[in-house]
């Protein structure tokens, strides 16, 4: 009787090796994906919060050139002229950032197929 179990416990064992092995393998590349989604939104978060520093300073710069240049004859429309420019400006970052919020994640995409492409081989094997 033992020796009818031997043959059937290799196999299990061989499998069950397999499968450890074959997670180990999917929890790597998710943190793999990981890593790289972080380091992607660090540097464009580094990336976007320069270029609307600068270019926020450089509108500032152009705004001041005006009230100055009309500050004689036209100092309350050239302040109110500037406001306006500036909530504009703001609104139309606002709507960009709402739209950005609103499209879906990209993590994990390669992980995920991966596993489907798994599942749906061991589906296949009879």
């Amino acid at each position: 009787m033992s020796d009818s179990k031997e043959p059937v416990s290799g196999p299990l064992r061989r499998l069950g090796t397999s499968l450890l092995t074959l997670g180990r393998i999917r929890l790597e590349l998710l943190a793999i994906e990981a890593q790289e989604e972080k380091e992607r939104v660090a540097g464009l978060a580094l990336w976007a919060v320069l270029a609307a520093l600068l270019a926020g300073f450089g509108l500032l710069m152009v705004l001041l050139l005006v009230v100055v240049a009309l500050w004689d004859s036209y100092r309350l429309l050239a302040i109110g002229g500037a406001a306006v420019v500036l909530l504009a400006a703001a609104a139309v970052a606002f709507a960009k950032l709402k739209a950005l919020l609103a499209q879906p994640t990209t993590l994990f995409r390669a992980s995920i197929g991966e596993l489907c492409e798994d599942a749906d081989a061991l589906r296949r094997r009879p």
